[in-house]
């Protein structure tokens, strides 16, 4: 096991590292690093069109939200550990072995395949 990948905030690609089709479009991805945008991250907004990052992040909450998510926690190669939907206004436990969270509206996660032992991709454009 090598050094743990870190992202700066921003946009990139996600992508289905299990994916033998993995030429496709990808999902649209933002990447939430600082704490100021993981301290954000989906409050006050309507849905999402693709999905969010948080990193470094092993728990998150809805608190204030006004749509359902899709959480899936990730470990330090991207491997999705846990995933479950979560409605408005609730608090998760955090998954002591997660070191990423991946958010996207309630649904999207099932659609592409993202279910625990897949690894996934990310790939970063600024």
């Amino acid at each position: 096991m090598g050094r743990e990948r870190r992202w700066p905030s921003g946009t990139g690609i996600l992508r289905i590292a299990d994916d033998t089709a993995g030429s496709g479009p990808g999902i649209p991805l933002e990447i939430a690093a600082s704490y100021g945008t993981r301290r954000r991250g989906l409050l006050g907004r309507d849905g999402i069109s693709g999905a969010m990052l948080l990193t470094p992040c092993n728990a998150v909450h809805t608190l204030g939200m006004r749509f359902a998510v899709d959480v899936a926690y990730l470990d330090a190669e991207l491997r999705v550990v846990a995933r479950h939907t979560l409605p408005p206004h609730r608090l998760a436990l955090p998954r002591p072995r997660a070191r990423h969270v991946l958010e996207a509206a309630a649904g999207a996660m099932e659609e592409w395949g993202v279910r625990p032992g897949v690894r996934l991709l990310v790939e970063q454009r600024d």
